[in-house]
């Protein structure tokens, strides 16, 4: 029997953290609640967690500085809640390194497809270009992308730290260099079949994703914009076995 995933919900509301514990149990996660910070980061120091779902609005402190906090110490994947329908909480949020977001009130059963989604791309990534005797690595550039450790390292030994949105974009690219890939590739490559993921999220990853790699992020030389078209990832890749 696998162990269930393990997921974090961060919170102040007591219903809410009920309710989606109550749900997700139900599909083999297991659940634990978070009322602020201090919690969370209790919880996250005790044990291994698989994925953190993050209310932005959080009556003793800011959601988005929680979730700075997290993508600068961590990699685990962080889910956004948020109640403002406008596009400025998410471009914020993903611009600091979630992997998605639902706005309030959501329903319970597009969260347990976008929870799924995310282990099953983090899953599938940290092993699935390597599976049986494939790539172990990637070199292009100046650098190597270890799989199943996701580190990105340099030439020069500078180790970057990757969001698992960053990570599965790269390992996409790096698995079809030089060839375009949509976005509606890139969105089902980084975040499963979800018809709902706002398309220009993966512009902003893309962004993110170039200042990391890039020598200068406003002149790409590696990810290409193709007008119209997608993106182009421009580079010899090397296969490590």
């Amino acid at each position: 029997m696998s162990i269930p995933r393990h997921i974090l919900v961060v919170d102040d509301d007591a219903d809410l953290r009920q309710m989606v514990a109550d749900y997700l149990t139900d599909y083999d996660l297991r659940v634990t609640g978070a009322v602020d910070g201090p919690a969370m980061r209790d919880a996250i120091a005790r044990e291994v967690v698989d994925l953190v779902l993050l209310d932005l609005k959080l009556v003793s402190e800011d959601g988005m500085n929680l979730a700075r906090e997290l993508r600068e110490t961590s990699n685990v994947p962080i889910i956004m809640l948020t109640g403002r329908r406008d596009d400025v909480d998410r471009i914020m949020g993903l611009e600091l390194g979630a992997d998605d977001y639902l706005t309030k009130p959501f329903n319970l059963r597009e969260l347990l497809a976008r929870i799924r989604a995310i282990l099953r791309r983090t899953q599938a990534h940290s092993a699935a270009h390597g599976e049986g005797r494939a790539a172990q690595a990637f070199r292009f550039g100046e650098w190597e992308l270890e799989l199943r450790s996701r580190r990105l390292t340099s030439n020069d030994g500078e180790r970057v730290e990757l969001t698992h949105a960053e990570f599965a974009l790269l390992a996409a690219f790096l698995g079809a260099p030089e060839r375009i890939l949509s976005r509606e590739q890139l969105l089902e490559l980084s975040r499963g079949n979800d018809e709902n993921v706002f398309d220009r999220s993966i512009d902003v990853q893309i962004l993110r994703l170039r200042r990391k790699i890039e020598t200068d992020p406003s002149r790409p030389k590696l990810i290409r914009t193709e007008r119209g078209a997608g993106y182009f990832f421009d580079a010899q890749v090397e296969v490590v076995g």
